[in-house]
């Protein structure tokens, strides 16, 4: 048995690094509540700089479009060009003046706005009087609405000549068809056309409700002031209801392959399938596995077979891209027209390849490295850490999952990889788009 003040200095020094590592890697303390009127809170105190990280995200993304795509994009807008006594620019000049930064934005799980500003009294108060004004009494002038939708309608006209959001709109369609995951988020020409002030009131009436909501904190203030904070910026937002659920996501029942003629010197490509949600049991595992096949760039298996071996395509990946219903997963690629078979050839037995063995031990080895390693990054900041509050929060996943995270990317091994992607993943009935000027390219 050894005595402490006997063990040799060396190995006290490694000790102590090993217990400082392991508290590095450790995620922050998260603390709960829930406000008077129903709004989840997620609160970290982070008291190193006088600063307030503060992001509201609630359940209308534009899963939530119904028959009008682009409505929860265009009211989300909204919330920023008219509140309170306050025009857009009036609201940014309070902003500038004492340093805070405001943003509004939208994704097909949810919205969200967020402020960043001092701690101190003026900078603070001038903040949350915005804030809580952009929330709780936006003006939705027709002004606005107008030039907004104008702004939409111009996105969707330049997406129309960019071959890559062809494919993606095309892909997200063929996923998911009637599904609102196949709505396109910024809307159609029809659509954003049909719009009218009375339906985005309608919006902003059920969505923007505070059980409906959640309210993510990190900066430099204790738990009292963080709960008056969260109680002040959601006052004024009535209780309402949560979202109902969204209706589930059917697996593919076969391949299909949607070919768009376009004008360019390159084909873009998409392929794959509905994969995973947040909170999956499968979720750690398959991000390894993918990390692997082609999330981790040059040093992928798909940039190997792909661009390194072959120089197929410049960009080749891989991901999956969780929701609250299962997110797609796809494997994507640009090439030369001229390419694009033998590309998608190679893309395929890749995947078919890795799904039957797997990665070898120094590709798992290095893939976890890689992961853990950069993980103190992930929370380096309060914006980030409040971005993980907020996907926290809004997806329920465990209080400790920034924990658990390094422990539990370390204990995936090869074989729950094989296993996880041979029940998961089917190639054979991937949605497969081809966007580009091939020979094989026809209108679908």
């Amino acid at each position: 048995m050894y005595c402490a003040d006997r063990m040799p200095a060396r190995f006290l020094l490694l000790l102590a690094g090993l217990l400082l590592s392991l508290t590095a890697l450790a995620g922050p303390k998260i603390e709960q509540w829930t406000t008077a009127n129903g709004a989840r809170v997620l609160f970290v105190r982070a008291p190193d700089l006088p600063i307030l990280d503060l992001r509201l995200v609630f359940d209308a993304g534009s899963a939530r479009d119904g028959a009008l795509p682009g409505l929860a994009s265009l009211t989300n807008g909204l919330l920023s060009d008219g509140a309170g006594p306050w025009d857009a620019d009036r609201i940014a000049e309070r902003l500038e003046s004492v340093g805070a930064e405001l943003e509004v934005d939208s994704a097909r799980d949810m919205a969200w706005v967020a402020v960043r500003t001092l701690t101190e009294a003026k900078p603070l108060e001038t903040t949350l009087e915005t804030l809580a004004a952009v929330l709780a009494r936006p003006t939705f002038e027709s002004d606005d609405l107008e030039r907004n939708r104008k702004a939409m309608l111009t996105a969707v006209r330049l997406g129309e000549q960019n071959p890559g959001t062809v494919a993606g709109k095309a892909f997200y369609r063929a996923l998911y068809g009637d599904h609102p995951y196949g709505s396109p988020s910024g809307g159609t020409r029809e659509s954003l056309q049909a719009i009218t002030r009375d339906d985005v009131l309608r919006f902003y009436r059920r969505y923007y409700v505070a059980r409906n909501a959640v309210v993510a904190i990190v900066g430099d203030l204790d738990r009292a002031r963080a709960e008056a904070l969260a109680q002040r910026v959601t006052a004024d937002l009535p209780a309402g209801e949560p979202a109902p659920a969204l209706p589930p996501v059917q697996p593919l029942a076969e391949g299909r392959e949607i070919r768009r003629p376009f004008p360019s010197s390159q084909s873009h490509i998409l392929m794959g399938q509905p994969g995973m949600r947040r909170g999956d049991p499968d979720y750690f595992v398959l991000y390894v596995g993918n990390h692997i096949l082609g999330g981790s760039g040059l040093v992928s298996q798909l940039s190997e077979e792909v661009r390194e071996k072959r120089g197929l395509s410049y960009s080749v990946y891989s991901y999956f891209s969780p929701m609250r219903r299962e997110g797609p997963f796809v494997l994507g690629a640009q090439t030369k027209n001229a390419k694009a078979e033998e590309a998608m050839g190679v893309m395929r037995d890749t995947l078919r390849r890795f799904i039957e063995r797997g990665p070898t031990a120094d590709e798992l080895t290095a893939a976890k490295q890689n992961i853990t390693g950069g993980f103190p990054l992930r929370i380096s900041s309060n914006s980030k850490i409040v971005e993980y509050l907020a996907m926290i929060g809004f997806y329920r996943l465990p209080l400790d999952y920034l924990d658990r995270f390094v422990g539990r990317i370390e204990a995936v091994t090869a074989e729950q990889i094989r296993d996880a992607f041979g029940r998961r993943i089917h190639p054979d009935r991937f949605v497969t788009v081809v966007v580009g000027n091939g020979q094989a390219a026809a209108a679908d």
